[in-house]
């Protein structure tokens, strides 16, 4: 049976913190921020990455994790905050095609992959969250959540017919600290689930036609 791990709130992302001292290569400084609560794909193969690896490498031992390594190398775990694209303008269904969402640019295509043992982050459905974002770099804009509706299938490509937005957010506060730094964060409430889902945020930036997207795989129980 494929292993999956379970993402608890802050909880998990404090017993982290001493992992998540190694440093980045210098090539990620070009980045600007990704999703950590609920963690996005890339973050959460970073840190399974980081729990197998030796010497400051990345060995993921999650089965998702370790193929989009085999398929696409180490380098979108090393740079997990740089999923964009820079010429979106606002404009992602236009752009961004049926199956792409998770992983828009061909650095970060293996995210795309359609499976059901990606790590999870653990939700309950109708409650309140607080989203925490990292804040490699800061920028003004507008954060878009959106959750699958109720009936997808994890093991079917992400369109954007099977989404619904439910919360949207303008220039929130850096107010929050998280292993790798600064941290954007705000409330919002979940909708009503049950089951495996993918929550999909779009961070557009105001001053920029760039964009940074993100898949985050979460259970409502």
């Amino acid at each position: 049976m494929a292993r999956r791990r379970s993402w608890t709130a802050l909880g998990a992302l404090a017993a982290l913190t001493g992992l998540l001292a190694i440093g980045l290569p210098a090539s990620s400084a070009s980045a600007h921020g990704g999703m950590t609560y609920p963690a996005t794909r890339t973050y959460a193969c970073y840190v399974n990455g980081l729990e197998g690896g030796q010497g400051g490498d990345l060995n993921p031992t999650n089965p998702a994790c370790a193929e989009a390594v085999r398929i696409g190398s180490k380098t979108p775990l090393w740079n997990w905050f740089g999923n964009l694209l820079s010429d979106s303008a606002g404009r992602h269904r236009e752009v961004i095609p049926d199956g792409n969402l998770c992983g828009p640019g061909s650095t970060f295509a293996a995210y795309r992959l359609a499976r059901s043992d990606w790590p999870t982050t653990t939700l309950r459905s109708g409650a309140s969250i607080t989203f925490r974002y990292n804040a490699w770099a800061h920028h003004p804009g507008t954060w878009y959540q959106y959750v699958t509706r109720q009936g997808w299938s994890p093991n079917q490509p992400l369109r954007w017919s099977d989404l619904e937005l439910f919360d949207q957010v303008t220039n929130p506060p850096i107010n929050g600290q998280g292993p790798h730094g600064r941290e954007y964060t705000w409330n919002a409430r979940l909708p009503q689930r049950s089951g495996q889902h993918i929550i999909f945020s779009i961070w557009e930036r105001s001053d920029s036609p760039e964009a940074f997207y993100n898949c985050s795989d979460v259970i409502f129980n």
